[in-house]
């Protein structure tokens, strides 16, 4: 199960708020290194379905997102727990790191 892209600020705020544990890949369609973190986060979704959230976030369309986060390089993965940002994950990393952030919150 692929990861979904979130459509807009309005979708990444209902998203935030209405489950426990979500994590959000920050992306860009010319971004190199965010090619390599995409099938991880396919991997996380499955892994996880049914106890955490996992979602992509454009962020040349959601300029908003990215500057009220404070996101100044990708791919970033952000980790959230009850609407709160826990965690930041910037640059490629290995897949354990994710699972591990998102096993931390869960």
């Amino acid at each position: 199960m692929a990861a979904e892209y979130i459509a807009d600020e309005a979708a990444f705020d209902a998203l935030v708020k209405d489950n426990s544990v979500v994590v959000v890949d920050c992306t860009a369609s010319w971004c190199g290194p965010c090619k390599l973190v995409a099938p991880l986060m396919d991997q996380l979704s499955d892994e996880y379905a049914g106890k955490a959230t996992v979602s992509k976030l454009d962020l040349d369309a959601n300029k908003a997102v990215a500057k009220r986060f404070g996101i100044k390089s990708i791919p970033a993965v952000m980790v959230f727990k009850n609407g709160e940002l826990m965690d930041t994950l910037v640059g490629v990393k290995p897949y354990s790191m994710f699972s591990e952030a998102v096993t931390s919150y869960l």
